[in-house]
């Protein structure tokens, strides 16, 4: 499954809001501004975000976005859902080798687990000090 733009956007803008959480909202512009982003394409995402009932738009001068659930209750998942549609690595078809199969639908639900279970929270407090580090590093 490639994630495109729409869900890596999405995540940005998602992440944006958390770290704001509780200070008001934040409009798009300072989002796009802050992450070199085009206004523009960040204002398609946000529609969607909004129908789904994971943001909430603030009208008036000092408006902007808000997020409409906590950071625990919204993961990776519901925000890449909503903007590039269901997890699947591949099409599965019925009549694939069912050793293949298996294995596109391990991979699916591998990539549905990870996204699951990671939030909004984990992602705004990820801790660089401790990510695993790359097992095939070597130093001489």
């Amino acid at each position: 499954m490639k994630i495109s733009t729409k869900g890596r956007y999405g995540l940005t803008i998602m992440m944006a809001l958390g770290k704001n959480d509780g200070k008001g909202p934040l409009s798009l512009k300072s989002i796009a501004s802050d992450h070199e982003l085009s206004e523009h394409y960040l204002e398609q995402l946000i529609a969607p975000l909004r129908n789904a009932g994971l943001v909430k738009s603030i009208r008036g001068a000092y408006g902007g976005y808000v997020l409409a659930k906590g950071t625990r209750d919204i993961t990776a998942a519901d925000i890449i859902r909503v903007l590039e549609g269901p997890i699947r690595p591949v099409e599965v078809m019925d009549d694939d080798d069912p050793a293949k199969r298996e294995l596109w639908l391990k991979i699916r639900d591998a990539v549905k687990d990870v996204l699951e279970n990671t939030t909004l929270d984990d992602l705004i407090h990820f801790d660089h000090d401790h990510q695993v580090q790359d097992p095939y590093m070597f130093y001489i």
